[in-house]
């Protein structure tokens, strides 16, 4: 009787462990198929989810709070290979935008939020006194940090087998447990 609940308990248990990489797979890969990144006022989007056609692989959009629709954005028209496909914006104001790429047959590749951060002032060189330790000469940066990476179907396939490896391993464990020794 034991057994057999410390066998339903772990089944549950496994049956979870593997459905969880599957839905987050789904979840990611489905969310977005382009990469945001800024650097000082240039803001970029690089995708590998539109095709050419009539020569033109579509554009992306840079739209900003005030702005309601993809039209009203700033558009670049999208440039790359059948391996990738990037865009960019120079000279963007400090702000919150969204950056969409529409792919040349219609269909949206990814929607994207980004903030663009204002220049740093620079510093003034430290002034060295023998009575007192220098101060640091900015604060702490913020953000996301991690939550905002994208990571794509080979890192989570990696992932699924790892966790797969996991739970096959705690079956096998449990099993060898579970039977009574022979000699």
């Amino acid at each position: 009787m034991r057994n057999s609940r410390l066998l339903l308990r772990s089944g549950l248990t496994l049956a979870a462990a593997a459905a969880l990489p599957v839905s987050l797979a789904g979840q990611s890969v489905a969310a977005t198929g382009i990469s945001v990144s800024t650097t000082g006022s240039t803001v970029s989007v690089v995708t590998s989810a539109c095709t050419q056609s009539n020569g033109s692989w579509g554009n992306a959009s840079l739209i900003s709070s005030r702005q309601a629709n993809f039209s009203q954005g700033r558009q670049v028209a999208l440039s790359g290979t059948t391996v990738s496909q990037s865009a960019a914006w120079s000279g963007v104001s400090p702000g919150t935008y969204t950056v969409v790429v529409m792919c040349s047959n219609g269909t949206t590749a990814g929607t994207q939020s980004v903030v663009v951060s204002a220049p740093s002032a620079p510093s003034a060189p430290p002034t060295i006194s023998s009575t007192s330790t220098p101060a640091p000469s900015r604060g702490v940066k913020g953000g996301v940090g991690g939550a905002s990476h994208d990571y794509g179907p080979l890192t989570l396939g990696i992932g699924a087998t790892l966790v797969t490896a996991a739970v096959a391993a705690t079956v096998w464990f449990l099993r060898r447990r579970s039977k009574p020794y022979r000699l």
